[in-house]
Order: C-alpha cells, then structure tokens, then sequence
C-alpha cells in the first residue's frame, strides 16, 4: 500500500480554477493551485494529473506538485478525457471540413498516438475511445461496426471488428477487459436487444448472452467490476401509458456467462431513477416508481438483499470502499440525504442539501460534497462537506460557481473504517427516540368566542376541551326548567 495523498479538490469559477487542500481543514484552506484561467478541467481517475482546457491549449499539471507538465497546443477544445491510468487523454474539437478533430495523445512524449474524424460528439457516446482499466485493449462504435485496438500500440491500426446491423451503444467491460456489450434499438417492429461476447471471439458474431425486449430506443449499457454482469437501462422516448412525461424505463439483467437473463425484479410502478454497482461489483442498488421512490439492494444474481424503504430519491452514490450509501434526491426534489452503513445495514443519519446539482464522496469515503453550481442554478452557489451520518462538517458560498469535483485516488490507499462511535450512537439514539406527537389542529385566537356566541343564538350546545361555557349551561338550564313546568301542568280537558 502506498502513501495515501491528503485529500484535495477544486472549485472553478469566473475567476479560474483554484484546488484546494481539505477537509480536514485549518483556520484558513490551503490552496495549492490558485486561479487559473479556464473553460473546463478533469482530473484522471487514478488522481495523478489534472487537464486544464483554456482557449488555445489543453494544459496538464501533475495533480500532486501542482505543476505543468504538458501543454498541447488545441484551441477550441470541446470535451477532454483520460484513460483510465492516464497514459493517454483524448480530446474533441468541433469539426471544420474533413480534418481529423478527435485525437488521443500519448502523455510521456506528448504526441499524437492516434486520431480520426468524428463528426458529431454527445454524452451518450463520450468518450468516442473507450478503454479497458488496465488500457491493454480499446474499442471504438462506427456505423454498423465496433472496431478494436491494441491500447499499448495504436499504430497497429484495427486489430479486430464486431459487424452487427443497427448496433446504436457499445461498452467494453473494464476489469477485465474480457467482455463487450451492444445494444440495438427497436426497429420496424423488431424488439430491441442488449448482447454479450467475448473480446477473443468478436469477429464469430456470436455472442454469449442476449436479451429481447421491447419499448426500447435508447438504454444504459452498464458493467459491474469482475465483467460478470451487465445492467441494462432501457428507455423508450414515449409513455403510452402517459403516466411519464420522460417515457418509459425498463431494467434488465444478463451475466456474461449467459446463465441468466431477465427483468429486474421491482414491485413497484414508474421510471428508474437510478441504479448504481457497489464498488466490489458483487451487488447494485435501484432507486425506481413513482414518487416517493422505492431503493432496494440486490445481488449480483439479481436477488433481493434488503429494501431501503421509500422516499424522495433520484440519486445512489456509494462510497469507494462499499461501506457507506447516500440515498438522495437532487434537482427537481427538495435535497433529503439518508446515510446507510452497508454492513449493518442501519441508517446513520438524514439531512438535506437543497438546489443541489453534483455530489460525490471523497477518496478516503469519509465525506460527501455537495455542489450547487451555474448555469444550472445562478443563485445560492457554493459547496457543502457532510460526514457519514449526514451531519454539516463545512460550508463555502461562491457568487458564482461552474465547478467543484474530488481528486480521486486508489480506495485501497485509505483504510476503510467504520463508522465512528460517536456516529452510530447519535443514528441508534434517533432510531429508538419515541416518535414526536403529532401537532395539534389550528384553531384561530376567537374560536371559543364564536362558539359562545352561537350558543347565544341559536342554544347551541357548545362542548369545548374544558366543558361547558357559562352561556350554554345557562341555556341548557332554561330548557331544563322549561321542560319540567311542561311536564307538571295538568292537561285541559276538551
């Protein structure tokens, strides 16, 4: 085990990028990156390096030292991304003509180790490059086709191909890199399907798993670590139902074995929100239906571990060590956070972060930050530090925020420790306190005068918490004597 970095991040805004030592932290943050100007920055997932895009040139520090260590002449870069041990960064630049403008550079010589045209780019197929963790095999969607390359050696050209008609969204498994999943959308009344083959027998066109399915024209292709099982998050763009605006979404299950295959097992009506591997890849979590949403936990055979309950969530985030689970609800719900111990299987705490448009857990899985960030929300920009039990460790307000994202670094570097005593105290204390009383109904300042006055009026019976009023007894012994001398007045012969 190496030396586990101090935990740092970054915050950029109108001023540049600035990253900052913490939490823990002194009287006044060490910042040891201070405002640099920029339009975007990633860092790498193993935290070594941080690109910094400006307007002529993607810029790469060595996160630890803060120092430039290459600088690539690109003006006008659109997206960057690094490979998983930050050998590489591959970058995209709005195409003008025909001249290549997606480039994977080569970041010990700083060289171009490979580069195409690509002509559009979008979320759903960024990175255009994909890699496996250990960057010894990459793969790339083309119409109709997955071309493969050797990750150590571009120049070899493609080293092998996938021809399947249709084919819309490919993921290569990352660890290992043994597996790839296509999906094709549903078409001219052909359902749609997700497949599994094997990275050795891609050019055979036969794969080792498929599921079919309809209501179909998009979907998730999702790998848990081991390349043993796939989640498929299937979306159609129209609800028939017309109970969602968003469509319609569908959770399907395969194993790279081919074994199993199948729906998702959920009991409850409405979309998915979320759905999220544990760091070990040997369980996932779905948040789905209609609000409040239900959470569950399954395994990695798709059986019901433990169901968290429900509530106003749309976001899973597990820590990296699989230890603790935040259950969230972020944009268009009003913040609540609940805070679960994996083990146990016990809350720790709840809270909220409201306006909320990121969030994430830190390197060594002991703190969650929260971002609220422009041009998502123009006001109320800053950054919140929670522990594991959901309680407030630190806050900062910006006038304008763009972005706030972790260093990440190997989990394996910071010991995972449970929660402290003072924590899971506080969360069993909470659990076995007597539920609160229930408020009492509101009545206005004059409502015993009203009632007194009615009485007056119309001999109504007033029957307040304390008895009687006067008025009412009064009344009520008028009718009494009334009564009597009626009863006692002897009766008038005809």
């Amino acid at each position: 085990m190496g030396t586990a970095p101090p935990l740092s991040f970054f915050v950029r805004g109108p001023d540049g990028l600035s990253l900052v030592l913490g939490p823990p932290f002194d009287a006044v943050a060490e910042t040891k990156l201070d405002k640099v100007a920029c339009s975007a920055a990633k860092f790498s997932p193993d935290g070594s390096k941080l690109a910094v895009t400006t307007a002529d040139a993607v810029v790469v520090y060595d996160a630890e030292t803060c120092k430039e260590v290459l600088r690539l002449p690109l003006s006008g870069a659109a997206a960057t991304f690094f490979s998983p041990r930050g050998s590489f960064l591959q970058t995209f630049q709005k195409p003008t003509g025909q001249e290549k403008n997606l480039t994977l550079w080569d970041l010990k010589s700083g060289s171009i180790a490979f580069q195409l045209f690509q002509k559009t780019m979008s979320k759903s197929n960024w990175p255009a490059i994909q890699f496996s963790d250990d960057e010894t095999l990459a793969c790339r969607l083309v119409t109709n086709e997955v071309h493969f390359y050797d990750g150590r050696d571009f120049q070899k050209g493609i080293i092998d191909k996938l021809r399947l008609p249709g084919i819309a969204g490919v993921q290569l498994s990352h660890a290992p890199g043994s597996h790839v999943a296509a999906y094709v959308p549903e078409m001219k009344g052909q359902p749609a399907s997700a497949r599994i083959y094997k990275v050795t027998e891609v050019s055979q066109g036969e794969p080792v798993a498929r599921r079919s399915f309809f209501k179909s024209s998009t979907a998730q292709l999702i790998w848990n670590k081991g390349s043993t099982g796939l989640l498929v998050l299937a979306t159609s763009d129209v609800d028939k139902s017309n109970q969602s605006y968003y469509g319609e979404t569908r959770l399907h299950f395969l194993t790279s074995n081919g074994k199993h295959e199948g729906a998702v097992p959920l009991n409850k009506e409405g979309p998915i929100h979320d759905v999220q591997w544990s760091p070990s890849g040997t369980e996932f979590i779905v948040v789905y239906g209609f609000m409040p949403a239900k959470a569950a936990l399954f395994s990695a055979e798709c059986r019901l571990i433990f169901d968290f309950g429900s509530g106003p969530y749309n976001t899973i985030r597990w820590n990296p060590h699989g230890r603790f689970i935040c259950l969230a609800g972020f944009g268009n719900l009003p913040g609540d956070m609940a805070f679960w111990d994996r083990q146990t299987l016990k809350s720790l705490g709840s809270t909220k972060a409201s306006m909320s448009v990121t969030s994430e857990w830190s390197a060594d899985g002991r703190y969650f930050m929260t971002a609220t960030t422009a041009p998502r929300l123009q006001v109320d920009n800053g950054i919140k530090f929670f522990k594991s039990n959901g309680s407030l460790y630190h806050e900062k307000r910006f006038e304008k925020l763009y972005q706030a994202e972790w260093r990440p670094a190997p989990a394996e570097l910071y010991p995972d420790r449970p929660p402290s005593p003072s924590s899971s105290k506080a969360a069993e204390k909470k659990q076995d306190s007597k539920p609160a009383a229930k408020p009492a109904v509101y009545r206005p300042p004059n409502a015993s005068n009203s009632a007194a006055v009615r009485a007056q009026l119309f001999g109504e019976e007033e029957k307040p918490s304390g008895g009687l009023s006067k008025s009412a007894l009064k009344n009520q012994k008028r009718r009494a004597n009334k009564q009597k001398a009626g009863a006692s007045e002897p009766t008038k012969e005809a």
